[in-house]
């Protein structure tokens, strides 16, 4: 890809050797664009990652259920997975018609109503010292070039915990927090439950207008 005075290489995995040569590359963690090879200028996602300071859960899943109403009110079918760290994935499938720019401006968008609303719980102040202890609602995984962990990444953290899709339910239910899923367990959970997004992009969506 392009860049300022020259180009960036980046790697394609399509299959199990691609992850062996990210593996022996000492990358423990891929992250990956929210648009795929060969069409980069248009997302296929669009991100929305919830980076709490706290380990206050309850307000967490409050707020993570919070902005997938949020995106229901916009007709927006949304997916959740843990980050493996500290908060939560909340991504909307797109059908590839608009642009990176068109979607970072309707992410960013969303996420200063959703702060508008619930003020004391959340900001989009990146700076730890300005957050006042708040979740942060970080729309910038949407600029052109800019990367999340991608699903089933596991987190270099004690347990490995795994960046686990999971359920609405699950989440309601405190059954999937930022870190439940490891990866010791994650053999087991893919027999009981498959791949909760293995059809994440069998219905993309257009992308609605902003609030």
């Amino acid at each position: 890809m392009p860049k300022k005075d020259g180009v960036v290489n980046y790697p394609v995995v399509r299959d199990e050797r691609g992850i062996m040569w990210l593996a022996n590359q000492n990358c423990i963690t891929p992250h990956v664009w929210t648009s795929r090879a060969p069409d980069l200028l248009h997302p296929d996602l669009c991100v929305f990652d919830l980076d709490p300071l706290d380990d206050d859960l309850v307000v967490l899943r409050r707020m993570t259920l919070a902005l997938r109403d949020l995106l229901t009110e916009l007709g927006c079918t949304s997916w959740v997975k843990t980050t493996g760290s500290k908060g939560f994935h909340v991504v909307v499938p797109l059908d590839g018609t608009a642009d990176s720019g068109q979607v970072a401006r309707f992410a960013h968008r969303v996420g200063r109503v959703f702060v508008e609303r619930e003020p004391d719980h959340l900001t989009q102040e990146f700076y730890k010292a300005d957050r006042g202890g708040r979740i942060l609602v970080d729309t910038g995984r949407n600029e052109f070039g800019a990367t999340y962990a991608v699903a089933y990444a596991v987190r270099p953290k004690a347990h490995a915990p795994v960046s686990a899709p999971c359920t609405w339910e699950e989440v309601e239910g405190g059954l999937a927090d930022p870190q439940t899923f490891t990866l010791r367990m994650m053999a087991k959970r893919l027999d009981d439950v498959g791949d909760l997004w293995s059809d994440i992009f069998k219905a993309p969506q257009a992308l609605p207008a902003a609030p």
